[in-house]
């Protein structure tokens, strides 16, 4: 996977008091980097070597985002940090070392072998203090009073722009406050207004429609008035017209049944009704009975002569 910390296969030099005694195996066979098989087969990785593999690409991506977490946490804080004033005039700034050992600088280090024969299995000596060696040229000067400068008199400009910019920030601040106080004070009249525009609003809505509420009940009174008035005159324009009306409806109504045949004498009736039809139908029997004697003796009549015709002829 190439994702193993590297390590020696061999021992050093020194040996290490801090470690155990036991050596471990250092075969390169076992090493989990050395890839056991032919190089031109396909690769396919075990699922705990994928395993293994993701855990590492995520490390790799944390370790990227808290190297540039760390970066950017930096630069704030070198911006965040005060920059050095400006020097005075006739004056100027320079780099010096202020560690506890002086070295000279330069832009290529200073470079040496050094070779050496030591027998093996030795132990390993102290390490000694390390002890910068020394490089350049020793020098000193002597600095009287004010050679450098009066802190008392260079400091003053500059404390008089800072004491300026303070007390222009206080001025401006004091300002907003005062600018916000009164936007808010404003404000508050402004909600009172409204609200007491609201609440007016709300009684003139109440009293318009208590208005409109009292027109309508007014209205749906003078219509049930209406509706009232002109069910009353409908009776009466019935009543009316029915009085008129049944003046004379008894003697019509008798006359017109009269003439249809609903008020009869009862004789009549029954003569009507049952005699004559019963007198009809036997008339009708009787003469039916008469037509078919005559057509027998038609008949007697014709045989007797066809008979007598031929025992004529047979004479």
């Amino acid at each position: 996977t190439f994702q193993q910390k590297p390590q020696g296969v061999g021992r050093g030099v020194y040996r290490d008091p801090s470690q155990a005694q036991t050596q471990k195996s250092m075969n390169i066979h076992h090493d989990k980097r050395v890839i056991k098989g032919n190089t031109y087969a396909a690769q396919v990785l075990p699922l705990s070597a994928q395993m293994e593999l993701q855990m590492a690409e995520k490390e790799s991506e944390r370790q990227k985002k808290r190297i540039a977490a760390e970066h950017r946490r930096k630069k704030q804080e070198d911006q965040k940090r005060s920059l050095t004033p400006e020097p005075v005039e006739g004056r100027r700034h320079i780099d010096i070392q202020t560690e506890l050992y002086l070295e000279d600088l330069t832009d290529k280090v200073q470079e040496a072998a050094v070779e050496t024969q030591t027998d093996p299995m030795l132990d390993r000596p102290p390490t000694p203090k390390f002890v910068p060696s020394k490089s350049g040229k020793d020098a000193e000067c002597q600095i009287e009073d004010g050679d450098l400068f009066d802190f008392d008199f260079e400091v003053q400009p500059i404390l008089e722009v800072m004491v300026g910019k303070t007390l222009e920030q206080a001025v401006l601040e004091v300002m907003q406050e005062e600018e916000l106080e009164t936007l808010r004070q404003q404000q508050l009249e402004f909600e009172q207004r409204r609200k007491e525009e609201m609440v007016e609003t709300q009684r003139l809505e109440a009293a318009e429609q208590r208005k409109y509420e009292e027109k309508e009940r007014r209205k749906k009174q003078e219509q049930n008035r209406l509706r009232k008035e002109k069910v009353i005159k409908e009776k009466l324009a019935a009543r009316v017209f029915s009085k008129q009306f049944l003046q004379n409806l008894e003697g019509k109504v008798f006359g017109k049944l009269e003439d249809e045949g609903w008020f009869y004498d009862s004789v009549e009736r029954e003569v009507e009704t049952a005699f004559m039809p019963w007198l009809f139908d036997a008339v009708d029997t009787q003469l039916e009975a008469m037509q078919k004697t005559r057509s027998l003796v038609d008949q007697l009549v014709k045989l007797s002569l066809e008979k007598a015709t031929a025992q004529d002829s047979i004479e």
